[in-house]
């Protein structure tokens, strides 16, 4: 196959790598101000570049995680409390802004320029506010002190700036089966969500004490948080695997959140825990408490590949839950995975109509359109998809395969040569290819 690649300007991705391989060859470092410390520390990537990272990363992977929560209480609720840690804090000049994601699984994440999530999962663990005020502080620690830029700083000059690509992260932050539709890749959160130093867990541990207790949050908050995760992790490692992939759990942590709560902070506890506003605010997700923790077992059955047993968790988990927008997602991946197409159809379909506007219901169900050969519904879903997260590609070459389903080559060539100025390898550049030459637009 030739290779058909128009391009006017470099990627970002290839402009920050020019940037930091120009910096290595010509021995020059770049330093900047620590925000937290003061202290002068080598960085490559400027605020801006973070701001930019996150916007770029960020919607992508809040839709892996099915998105914020249509509860607009909870949602809130929770920005509120992050808003009063983040005003006070070492950076609040920084865009932040806050999500509880319909995701499961236990955890929480932040990005270099200010977003921040936290899993229905983890909310539904967390007994008061104080322990949410010191979940959030904790992922606003890691965002003050430039953890994230400081890493891609350091990996830059070993090797240029890695790939920001979504593959193995959507696999592993996507839920299990991973991206199990297949087709769409995308922007996913790669190096920005990598592993944090358990030197950054413990300067984050201590600048979300800082900020809870700031905010006359009770320490003891951060100590039922740490409590929480380590009694997890010792009765179901497992559960908590993506948590303490990005987030390095140990029993010292928990000591020394012991320790800084009776001695440094002692006079702050005398602050309010707000268990019984933390249950107000969560009483719609505790309400369906019941129906998560049966999909949190069907996501560890299919990724067991036990499917009748995960499609059993399932079913009942629907059953209390039938208008729940990840339970019906699941539902249609994990038929998927056994490739009974026509019978996840109506889940992805319904998750649609729940959820409108969420993107990754619109990818499920545009691949399965197009597997139905339904072109014209599958070019609609593909259309909302790119409405919602514009600039992925794939979302591009699918709108062209629908179109050249209906038989509309003009308009079929014009979405297959876009993407080809992104993408020239593997299959679907394959397809687009000769389509186009076949077609009499390439000769």
């Amino acid at each position: 196959m030739k290779s058909v690649r128009i391009r006017s300007r470099l990627t970002r991705r290839e402009f920050l790598k020019a940037g930091a391989m120009t910096a290595v060859a010509a021995g020059v470092g770049g330093c900047a101000k620590n925000p937290v410390t003061g202290q002068s520390q080598f960085m490559l990537v400027s605020e801006e570049q973070e701001i930019q990272m996150d916007r770029q990363a960020s919607p992508q992977q809040l839709s892996n995680d099915y998105g914020s929560t249509q509860d607009k209480a909870l949602n809130e609720y929770v920005s509120g409390v992050g808003k009063s840690l983040s005003d006070t804090s070492h950076r609040p000049q920084m865009p932040y802004n806050y999500h509880a994601v319909n995701a499961n699984y236990v955890n929480a994440y932040a990005f270099p320029g200010g977003t921040i999530a936290c899993t229905r999962g983890i909310l539904l663990e967390v007994d008061n506010e104080a322990e949410m005020a010191a979940l959030l502080g904790h992922e606003i620690g890691h965002v003050n002190a430039r953890h994230t830029a400081s890493r891609m700083s350091s990996q830059m000059v070993v090797g240029g700036l890695a790939t920001l690509g979504g593959a193995a992260i959507g696999a592993k932050y996507g839920g299990a089966w991973g991206s199990v539709a297949g087709g769409l890749g995308g922007l996913g959160a790669g190096l920005l969500l990598a592993s944090y130093s358990r030197d950054d867990e413990r300067q984050a541990d201590a600048l979300g004490l800082e900020y809870m207790t700031r905010a006359e949050y009770n320490p003891e908050g951060m100590v039922g948080l740490m409590e929480m995760l380590n009694e997890q992790h010792n009765r179901e490692p497992s559960a908590l695997e993506v948590m303490f992939a990005t987030h390095p759990m140990s029993a010292e942590r928990l000591a020394t959140a012991r320790q800084e709560a009776s001695k440094k902070y002692y006079g702050a506890r005398q602050y309010a825990f707000y268990r019984e506003r933390y249950m107000d605010h969560t009483v719609n997700l505790r309400k369906i408490g019941p129906a998560i923790r049966d999909m949190q077992d069907a996501e560890k059955l299919g990724g067991e590949k036990k499917y009748n047993r995960a499609e059993e968790k399932m079913g009942t988990a629907l059953r209390l839950a039938p208008e729940d927008y990840t339970g019906l997602l699941l539902m249609s991946k994990l038929l998927i995975a056994q490739e009974k197409y026509s019978e996840a159809l109506p889940y992805a379909r319904q998750a649609r109509e729940v959820y409108p506007g969420e993107a990754q219901a619109n990818q499920v169900a545009g691949v399965l359109l197009i597997q139905a050969k339904e072109y014209e519904q599958a070019h609609e879903a593909f259309a909302a998809y790119e409405k919602a997260l514009p600039g992925n590609p794939y979302a591009t070459f699918f709108m062209g395969y629908a179109q050249e389903g209906m038989g509309r080559r003009k308009e079929a060539a014009e979405d297959y040569y876009k993407f080809l100025q992104q993408v020239n390898q593997g299959n679907q550049a394959q397809h687009a290819y000769n389509r186009l030459v076949e077609w009499g637009y390439v000769k």
